[in-house]
């Protein structure tokens, strides 16, 4: 069984879709809210993958949300010990940031509806397998992110060119693939000339949660494989 750490920044930012579908693919979930206070582990030994959620905050906001210092750190160890990591929007920024990338202020914000064209690379890795090389996505964020030394980009857009890449097995998303009709409403509701978009997510939400699922599946299937390297490890040490 998969073992998978979900951490949270805002409670408006949950893990939506990816909740859902984590426990059907009989995934063990442990979510670590730290917007409540709560810590990261000490060890990820028991760790198989790790999700890293939104939120409206920067990166740079480390006097108001110190917890960034630790969880930026936490990252660093993780995507270096090769566990697979997705980061989503905010979660994005913060692996960037953690593999010594520049995050800074976007063009232009982008808030709703878009489309990401994937990249060469993209179409060759493992995460976008079954995909549509042009991907409807919910956009919302003010931020973006260069793409880490070593690091390959795998979708770009026209407005944000940087929308997804990869370094070593940890993921930077942009976009949101998670979200549901109530998410968006929920996020729309401060916003009076926005409150039509959950009504646009019924003329798309088949194409986009079959999307959204694939590409859960596809992390996944990495966590598989990376869990079999780690038992294969753990042989070897044995046998010494």
């Amino acid at each position: 069984m998969n073992r998978v750490l979900i951490i949270t920044h805002a409670a408006s930012e949950g893990p939506g879709s990816l909740g859902a579908f984590l426990p059907r693919c009989g995934a063990e979930i442990h979510m670590v809210s730290l917007e409540n206070g709560e810590r990261l582990p000490e060890s990820t030994r028991e760790i198989h993958a790790v999700v890293i959620m939104g939120g409206p905050m920067s990166v740079h906001d480390e006097t108001r949300f110190p917890f960034f210092r630790d969880e930026l750190a936490w990252l660093g160890r993780a995507i270096e010990l090769n566990i697979p990591v997705l980061g989503i929007c905010l979660g994005a920024q913060l692996i960037a940031r953690a593999c010594d990338a520049a995050v800074m202020k976007a063009p232009r914000s982008e808030v709703g509806w878009s489309q990401v064209q994937i990249t060469d690379e993209g179409r060759k890795d493992i995460l976008f397998q079954g995909i549509s090389s042009v991907m409807p996505v919910f956009q919302w964020h003010e931020d973006t992110f260069d793409i880490p030394e070593g690091g390959v980009l795998l979708a770009t857009g026209k407005e944000c060119r940087h929308q997804a890449f990869r370094y070593r097995n940890a993921y930077g998303l942009q976009f949101h693939p998670e979200v549901t009709e109530d998410m968006i409403a929920e996020w729309m509701e401060q916003s009076p000339t926005l409150r039509e978009m959950p009504r646009t997510f019924h003329g798309i939400e088949r194409e986009y949660q079959l999307q959204a699922l694939t590409l859960y599946t596809n992390f996944m299937w990495l966590a598989d494989i990376r869990r079999c390297e780690r038992g294969k490890e753990k042989c070897a040490e044995s046998w010494g």
